[in-house]
C-alpha cells in the first residue's frame, strides 16, 4: 500500500460536507439578491492569456501569478531567453480583469450598461497562512457602461442587502475616492511617479499607526514637508474633522465631493441601524486599476475587510473600448469563516437528514416512492439495506452523522414497515 501524503496542495484545502453545504447556502442567497437587483450571471475561464493579467493593473497581485508553461510546438527549450519564452497563460488572480476582457469580447451581445454577477475560484501564489489560501472563491458584481454615481449606489445597495440576507449586521462601510487621494498626494508635494507607493503606505495606517506611516515615508525618501502635511491631515481626521471639509480645504473639486455626499447619504438611508457608514480618506484599495470611488466593509473582530471594490474607468481602454466600470466584491472566504463561527446566524442551513432502512426483499419501487414522500417533507433521504444486527448498524449511522452534524441539525432513521415517524440518531 502506498504511503503517499493525501493532503491537498499547500495553500488549498478540502471542503467537507458541512462547510460545502454552508457555502452553497450562502452563494444561493447572495445570488438571489443580486438577480433581484437586475444583475446577470456570467462565467469567465480560470485561464487567461498572461498579457491580459499583467501590465501594472493588478498591483502586487501580478507578482503572485500561477503561470502555465507553453505546450507542444510552442515550447522550444532550445531558444529560451526569458520567462516570457516559457509561459503564455496564467491562472486568474481576480475576477475583475477577466471581466473586462469578457466585456470587450462580447459587448455587441450584451445590454448597455451591463450588470454582471461572477462567483468562482481565483488563484494567487501567496505564502499560505491562517485564513490566506492560494485558491479561494471571489463573489463579485460589476456594472460596466454607467459613468454616474448611480452605479455605485446600485452596487452598494445590492451588496448590503446580500450581507443582510446572510444574517450579518454591525459592520461598517467606508467610502473614499482615488481622485481625492491624488489631490491629497499633490497637496502634500508627492511627485506623480511616487503616488502609488505613497498610497500603499497610507493603506497600512490601521496596522502600523501614524508613526509607522511617517517612518515608512521617511524611508521612502519623501521630504519633511510632505511627511508633515500627511501626518497633519491624518491627525485632523483622527480628531474628528469632517473628511469632506478636509478634502475641500486641500483642493478637492465640487463634483467629486458632491458625488461622495450622495453615495454616503444613500448608504445611510438604507442602513436602518444595521450598519454604519463613513467617509474614510485612508481607504485605498490595493489594485492599480482603481480610478474613482473606492469602498470597504469592515466587520467587528476582523482586522481585514470582508468586502470592497471601486471604480475602474480606464481598464477597458487596454482593449480599445471606451466604457466606465465599477465593481463590488464580497470577501466570500472571510464571510464563510464568520458564519461558521456564529452558527446562530445560519439557521437556514440546518439539515434534516433521514436514513431509510429496509429489507433486501422489499419492492424497490415502493421504497423509493416512500422516500420521495419524506423528501417532499424537507428531508434529505438515503436508502440502506437493514442489517441483521440492527444495534451496530445504528451506532455506525450515528458516528457517520457526527462527522457532518452541525448545531441544530437533525439526523434520523426510519425502519420501513415498523416506524411511523423518524427517530433521531
Amino acid at each position: 500500500m502506498s504511503n503517499r501524503n493525501a493532503s491537498p496542495a499547500r495553500g488549498s484545502k478540502d471542503i467537507l460536507p458541512a462547510e460545502a453545504q454552508l457555502r452553497s447556502w450562502a452563494i444561493s442567497r447572495i445570488t438571489d439578491i443580486y438577480l433581484k437587483h437586475g444583475f446577470s450571471q456570467i462565467e469567465t475561464p480560470i485561464i487567461e492569456n498572461i498579457g491580459w493579467l499583467t501590465g501594472g493593473i493588478g498591483g502586487e497581485n501580478e507578482k503572485l501569478l500561477f503561470k502555465i508553461l507553453k505546450r507542444g510546438d510552442k515550447l522550444d527549450l532550445s531558444n529560451i531567453r526569458s520567462e516570457e519564452d516559457l509561459c503564455d497563460l496564467a491562472l486568474r488572480f481576480d475576477l475583475t480583469v477577466p471581466l473586462t476582457r469578457y466585456f470587450a469580447n462580447n459587448r455587441a451581445k450584451l445590454p448597455q450598461p451591463f450588470k454582471a454577477i461572477q462567483i468562482g475560484p481565483v488563484f494567487r501564489a501567496e505564502r499560505p497562512q491562517k485564513g490566506r489560501f492560494r485558491q479561494f472563491t471571489q463573489c463579485d458584481i460589476d456594472i460596466l457602461g454607467e459613468s454616474s454615481y448611480l452605479a455605485e449606489i446600485e452596487l452598494i445597495g445590492a451588496s448590503l442587502e446580500a450581507l443582510a440576507t446572510l444574517g450579518l449586521s454591525g459592520f461598517e462601510i467606508k467610502i473614499n475616492d482615488r481622485r481625492a487621494l491624488e489631490v491629497l498626494a499633490g497637496y502634500c508635494g508627492i511627485e506623480a511617479q511616487a503616488h502609488q507607493g505613497f498610497f500603499i503606505t497610507l493603506d497600512k495606517l490601521d496596522k502600523i499607526g501614524i508613526d509607522g506611516v511617517a517612518a515608512e515615508l521617511v524611508a521612502s525618501g519623501h521630504s519633511d514637508s510632505a511627511i508633515k502635511k500627511t501626518v497633519k491631515f491624518i491627525e485632523d481626521l483622527k480628531s474628528g474633522k469632517d473628511p469632506l471639509e478636509s478634502y475641500s480645504e486641500i483642493g478637492g473639486d465640487d463634483e467629486l465631493i458632491s458625488d461622495a455626499e450622495r453615495i454616503v447619504s444613500f448608504a445611510r438611508s438604507i442602513a436602518e441601524g444595521r450598519f454604519s457608514v463613513s467617509i474614510d480618506p485612508t481607504v485605498i484599495r490595493g489594485m492599480g486599476y482603481y480610478t474613482g470611488t473606492v469602498f470597504e466593509i469592515s466587520y467587528p473582530g476582523w482586522s481585514s475587510s470582508i468586502a470592497g471594490g471601486g471604480r475602474y474607468d480606464k481598464m477597458l481602454s487596454r482593449y480599445g473600448v471606451d466604457a466606465p466600470a465599477v465593481g463590488f466584491s464580497l470577501g466570500f472566504e472571510r464571510i464563510i469563516s464568520i458564519l461558521s463561527e456564529n452558527p446562530e446566524i445560519t439557521s437556514g442551513t440546518k439539515r434534516r437528514h433521514l436514513t431509510v432502512l429496509f429489507d433486501e426483499g422489499e419492492d424497490l419501487n415502493a421504497v423509493y416512492q416512500q422516500a420521495q414522500i419524506w423528501r417532499d417533507q424537507g428531508y434529505s433521504v438515503s436508502l440502506r439495506h437493514k442489517k441483521a444486527k440492527l444495534g451496530p448498524q445504528l451506532r455506525k449511522l450515528e458516528s457517520e452523522a457526527d462527522l457532518t452534524r452541525g448545531e441544530g441539525d437533525f439526523y434520523g432513521f426510519v425502519i420501513l414497515g415498523q416506524d411511523q415517524s423518524p427517530r433521531e440518531l
